[in-house]
Formats: C-alpha cells, sequence, structure tokens
C-alpha cells in the first residue's frame, strides 16, 4: 500500500512542475501542444506562461484571489492556467457553454477578481459582467469589446522572465466546480500538490505515461477529468497534448485520431458508443491506451470496441472532489463492467449506512482516501461536512468488491445523474419544466438507453384539462434546452396521473427508476 503522498518540499509550486522543469530537463524544443494547424514548443509554452503571470499581476491580480477561466481547449487555456498558479492565483476553469446566469453565480461565489474569456462566450458574459462586485477586469481571447481588454495586447508587452511565487505545498493552487444535488455548483478546493500526486501515484505506475505520449480527450480541460488528461498528465511527463475547441462530434473527433496520431485516448461511454455506429473506417492505430470515465462503461460497449479497434477501454473512476481518478482497470487487465482497482493515490473502503466495512460481495457506500482529496467546498459548510469525513471523501456512490478487489459500481447515493460524463440534477430540470403552463407536476430519474447508458427521463402530471400530445412533449424537451445546457433535456417524457411520494410530499424518485 502506498503512503499516498510525493515527497515535496515545503515551498512549492506547481507551475514548476509542470511548465518549468521541461525546461530544465532539455525539453525546450518538443512540441507541447498541437492546435488546429499550430504547434506550440515547450520553450514557447515557459514564455507565454511567465508573460501571461505578469500581465495578470500588473493587472493587479494578487496572491489567492481567484481568475475565472471560461475557455474552449485552446493554448491560452494552458498559459492563463499555469500563469496564474506561477504568481499565487488560483484559476477556477469552468464550461465555456453555459448560460449569463450560470456565469453570474459563478463569479459572485468564487468572488473572482479577473475572468478570462473567449470572444464566443462574449454575447453570454457582457450582460452580466457589471453586476458582480468583485470583478475588476475582464480579458478576451479573441476581439474584445466593451469594458473588456485584448488577451493578445496584455501579454505582449509583459516581461518572459518570472520567478514562481513561493507558495507552500499546501496553499491553494485550483478550483474545480462541481454540480450539486439542488443544481448550484460548489467549488471544490485543491492544493499545489493535488496534480503531482495524481501523476506520480497514478499516472506514472498505472498508465507508464511516457514523454514520447501525445494525449488527446475528447472531454474538455474544465472538466476535472479533461484538465489531467491533456494539461498536466502530458507536462508531468514532457509528452505532448492534443487541444481542440470544438464539441465532440464523433467523425470530427476520429478525423483529429486519424491527423493527429495520438497515443492516449480519453473519452466517456457516450462518445464511445456513438465512435461504434460511424460507418466510414479511421485509422486509430496510433492508439495504446484508451480509457473511459464519466459514467459506468457496459460492457456491450467494451467488447465492440475491442473487437473492432483491437484495444481494450479501460474504464477509470474518479470526481472532482478527488482531483482525478481514484479506481482505474489496468493495461492487460480490464475486467468488463467494472470500475478496476483503487490506484496507488488512494486507499479505499466499502461501508454501511453506520460507517462499518461490508464484507466482500455487499454493497455499500464508497470512501476514499488520499492527499489528492479536497480538503473542502469554498463557502458550503454544510456540504463539506457531508462529503469530506476526515481523511476520507464520500463519494456518492454505491459498490460492491469482489475477491481479486475489483470494484463494480451498483448506483448513486442520491439522485443525481452522469450524462455524456456530465452531472445533471433532477431538481434543476424539473424546476424548468414546471414553468410551463401546462405542467402541474415533474419528476426526473435515470433510463436506459439503446446503449445500456443512463440519459434522464421525466415524468409530467399535467393540469386540469390539459391533454398529453407529442407537440406538448417536443416543447416542453426545447423549454429545457433552451433554459439550460442542452445535454440535460429529458431523451423521455412520460406522462403520469401522479408521482409516487412519501407521506411528507417528498417525491421518491428511487421508485421512477425502479420502473
Amino acid at each position: 500500500m502506498s503512503d499516498l503522498k510525493v515527497d515535496l518540499p515545503e515551498i512549492y509550486n506547481a507551475a514548476t512542475t509542470f511548465v518549468d522543469e521541461n525546461i530544465a530537463r532539455g525539453r525546450g524544443k518538443k512540441i507541447a501542444i498541437y492546435y488546429l494547424d499550430q504547434q506550440f514548443s515547450y520553450q514557447d509554452v515557459f514564455d507565454r506562461v511567465n508573460q501571461t503571470g505578469n500581465a495578470l499581476r500588473d493587472l493587479g491580480l494578487e496572491v489567492e484571489q481567484r481568475v475565472l477561466l471560461i475557455l474552449p481547449d485552446c493554448p491560452e487555456f494552458v498559459f492563463c492556467f499555469f500563469g496564474a498558479i506561477k504568481i499565487g492565483a488560483v484559476p477556477i476553469p469552468v464550461n465555456p457553454w453555459m448560460k449569463a446566469r450560470d456565469y453570474r453565480y459563478l463569479l459572485e461565489d468564487s468572488r473572482a477578481r479577473v475572468m478570462v474569456v473567449h470572444e464566443s462566450v462574449l454575447p453570454e458574459v457582457e450582460t452580466i459582467w457589471d453586476q458582480p462586485r468583485y470583478l475588476k477586469k475582464v480579458i478576451v481571447v479573441g476581439r474584445p469589446r466593451g469594458r473588456a481588454l485584448s488577451y493578445v495586447s496584455i501579454v505582449a508587452s509583459a516581461s518572459v522572465d518570472l520567478e514562481a511565487e513561493p507558495t507552500g505545498r499546501d496553499d491553494i493552487a485550483m478550483w474545480n466546480y462541481t454540480s450539486g444535488s439542488t443544481g448550484f455548483p460548489k467549488g471544490a478546493v485543491h492544493l499545489q500538490h493535488d496534480m503531482i500526486t495524481i501523476t506520480d501515484l497514478f499516472v506514472k505506475p498505472v498508465l507508464a505515461m511516457r514523454e514520447d505520449d501525445i494525449c488527446f480527450s475528447a472531454s474538455k480541460l474544465f472538466f476535472s477529468y479533461g484538465l489531467g488528461n491533456s494539461l498536466y498528465f502530458p507536462f508531468r511527463f514532457g509528452g505532448s497534448t492534443v487541444l481542440w475547441p470544438e464539441r465532440p462530434d464523433p467523425e470530427k473527433v476520429l478525423q483529429v485520431i486519424e491527423q493527429k496520431r495520438p497515443t492516449f485516448f480519453f473519452s466517456v461511454p457516450t462518445l464511445y458508443a456513438r465512435f461504434l455506429r460511424v460507418e466510414k473506417r479511421y485509422d486509430l492505430s496510433s492508439l495504446r491506451i484508451c480509457l473511459s470515465s464519466g459514467e459506468p462503461l457496459p460492457p456491450a460497449i467494451f467488447h465492440q470496441w475491442k473487437e473492432k479497434f483491437g484495444l481494450e477501454l479501460l474504464d477509470v473512476v474518479g470526481s472532482t472532489e478527488a482531483t482525478h481518478d481514484f479506481l482505474a482497470n489496468r493495461p492487460g487487465k480490464a475486467k468488463p463492467g467494472s470500475s478496476g482497482q483503487v490506484t496507488p493515490a488512494f486507499e479505499a473502503k466499502i461501508v454501511d449506512d453506520e460507517g462499518r466495512e461490508v464484507p466482500v460481495g455487499e454493497v455499500g457506500h464508497l470512501m476514499v482516501k488520499g492527499d489528492a482529496n479536497s480538503p473542502y467546498y469554498w463557502n458550503k459548510h454544510e456540504q463539506t461536512k457531508k462529503t469530506m469525513l476526515g481523511e476520507w471523501l464520500k463519494t456518492g456512490d454505491t459498490y460492491s468488491r469482489d475477491e481479486e478487489d475489483y470494484y463494480w459500481y451498483c448506483g448513486r447515493s442520491d439522485d443525481m445523474l452522469k450524462v455524456g460524463g456530465m452531472w445533471v440534477s433532477p431538481i434543476e430540470v424539473e424546476n424548468v419544466l414546471v414553468e410551463h403552463p401546462s405542467v402541474l407536476e415533474a419528476a426526473v430519474a435515470g433510463a436506459i438507453d439503446q446503449d445500456g447508458l443512463v440519459k434522464p427521463k421525466a415524468y409530467v402530471v399535467l393540469k386540469g384539462e390539459v391533454q398529453p400530445s407529442s407537440q406538448l412533449r417536443e416543447e416542453l424537451q426545447s423549454l429545457v434546452r433552451e433554459k439550460l445546457s442542452p445535454y440535460k433535456y429529458p431523451r423521455w417524457i412520460d406522462f403520469v396521473e401522479d408521482l409516487p411520494k412519501t407521506v411528507t410530499g417528498k417525491i421518491q424518485r428511487f421508485k421512477l427508476r425502479d420502473k
């Protein structure tokens, strides 16, 4: 059993490991980033990170102050992320495909002083950027307007020399937001030592990533999963990353793999299932390892992928709170349908409702312990107490363990859904459905699609004399797509007479799931 820690000095800044060290090891001329038709060497990354750090500092950003990154997968994300960390500030990557009200919540909750936003997101953010009390500067990657500053302009004149802020190994490095059961995201705080804990105690011993590896992740950088896959995994080992800014369309992703020739590919089961339906044959011979995460991988998809491409799909499981993966199938040792074994970065146990460990084969709540666990949620004391239980993190998942220490997923402890690798709160979708004038009540639960994957299904009680119709069903689906992110819309809607409830009137979603 590992001691779960990497030996680090008291004074430690994560940017020095993932950026500066590659220069010290003589990798300055090596390609670090492939982006569309551009390439950036490790020397380019080092210089741009330093210039960005200096520019942020010149704008008044201080140690421990937050900077919200609303960017697609692009080189500027890398420069801003590590540039902020290098000056002791705290980057917070968030989804660039959200709505204005979501960004307002994130800005107010985080009290970010600076926001870096891509020009494609301007129509959403410029309607609210004067409202957050603490936001001082807005920087645009692309064409700025209004109060926004040009990223290119402020970085061009900044120095390429930057000494890393002497942060401690336990200082805050970054936040990652995770969805909550109420629909309000929670900021999981992560420390300077968390990323190197994952790379050195998971990626190195389990995945054996090397300097000649090229990583490509369909899951984006704003996810904790994608952030490791596309950024700090390859940068730790002097490898390369392929950054691709578009939404993950199956054929386009396969084209990128054929053109850029990555050796590692990371995605989610929903997308792997869609790849298998693509009729055109693409050359994936460069790949040596394919990882799947975000939702349970059905055994059928594992077997179909191996038959078609000759590669295992390694199902791995992690969480925003844990920085990255705590369970993983090993190359050559994958058990289809399982989540794999505990990685060396963590310990795990399965407990009953009273916290007692359960025997092999019995179902209980999965708890994990590791040095990469978030110490707390920002400004969410009650939720922190329910999730961060001393050294142990309550994952919210139920599991069983077999005789060979493989873990088998049995469902969520709460009502949250994982759809295409992204969290969906049933309450959030229900609240939108009941905004429709024809809807009296609504409940949302997970249902299984043709690929064995979970998608939202809505059960709707209509008002008075309103009659069910296909047109009304489409109206409700469109309403959710319009008000929320498109992946949250219910794929099916059943019109029902009533909903199962407790005596106190709480909806019993587990009974809907059992249907």
